[in-house]
């Protein structure tokens, strides 16, 4: 199953045991959810925090049926005891909890609550495929159409999200913004961010702040001297006034134009362009709230 990350490592030998692993897994979702959910309320994010809180809804839903369903068929709830081996991996939040809350959007949350769905639909396929009893067969068959069903829905959630955004897309240099395909010239707005906030901060801050508008300049340079092109959609909206945000997304792009690049020169460039970028980032992170807050 490509979907899986690790195939299960045995047959489900119970109906107990299936309820209980089909239990494990709404319930680790429901809460990761529930983590993220939380963060984006602390940050401020009420939106996407909203959007966060449906998904836990879903599962607790999800929950619910699967302890019913436990309890007509076994006569009682879930148990985890019944479970015999490490359930794999198949909730993976894509770094949404900790990608800064400007640069996620209803539509990638939503993407990558469709892929968790699919990665469950794949497990219960395995689990059914290779069942011990025609009753395990068949209940590990009905879960796998349930989530089948959940992705179906979320697709048709997603969708909507992508129309909303389609105008926003359309537009990418919107307030005079540099759509992100060119990354030496959002290096130089990333330039600007720091030194308008170096004008406000104290003494040593304002310093490093220049000094890194001064890097951002000079990697802009390097870009437009290699003549590489970063090409990916374009920065949110909401991100583009964040130099913490512009420089999270900006190292993102170069992480990923390094995987897909096979010109050996242009490999070495970006890898070291991207390493300039993460330790600029870790500074910002650690610095950067503090002022944006005061």
């Amino acid at each position: 199953m490509s979907l899986l990350k690790a195939e299960p490592p045995g047959a489900v030998k119970s109906l107990e045991e299936l309820f209980a692993i089909a239990f494990a897994m709404e319930q680790e979702a429901a809460a990761r959810y529930d983590e993220i959910a939380e963060r984006m309320r602390r940050d401020g994010n009420l939106e996407l925090a909203a959007v966060f809180d449906r998904l836990v809804a879903d599962e607790n839903g999800h929950l619910a049926r699967v302890a019913r369903w436990a309890q007509q068929r076994s006569g009682h709830p879930p148990d985890a005891a019944r479970i015999r081996w490490q359930i794999p991996e198949t909730f993976d939040d894509e770094s949404t909890g900790t990608t800064d809350p400007r640069l996620l959007s209803t539509y990638r949350i939503l993407s990558m609550a469709v892929r968790n769905e699919e990665r469950a639909f794949a497990f219960w396929s395995y689990v059914a495929a290779h069942a011990d009893s025609e009753d395990i067969r068949i209940a590990a068959e009905s879960l796998a159409h349930e989530e089948l069903e959940h992705v179906a829905l979320l697709r048709r959630e997603r969708r909507k999200a992508f129309h909303a955004d389609r105008s926003v897309r359309r537009n990418p240099h919107r307030d005079g913004v540099p759509a992100a395909s060119e990354a030496a010239p959002l290096e130089r707005h990333l330039a600007n961010l720091l030194d308008t906030m170096a004008s406000t901060e104290r003494l040593e801050t304002s310093a490093v702040l220049r000094d890194l508008a001064i890097e951002a300049r000079r990697l802009a340079g390097e870009l437009d001297d290699a003549s590489i092109v970063i090409p990916t959609e374009s920065i949110p909206i909401a991100a583009q006034g964040a130099a913490i945000a512009v420089a999270e997304f900006l190292v993102d792009r170069y992480l990923e134009a390094a995987d897909g690049v096979s010109d050996d020169k242009k490999l070495i460039c970006l890898q070291a362009i991207a390493g300039r970028a993460i330790k600029r980032l870790a500074w910002l992170r650690s610095d950067l709230p503090e002022l944006e807050a005061s």
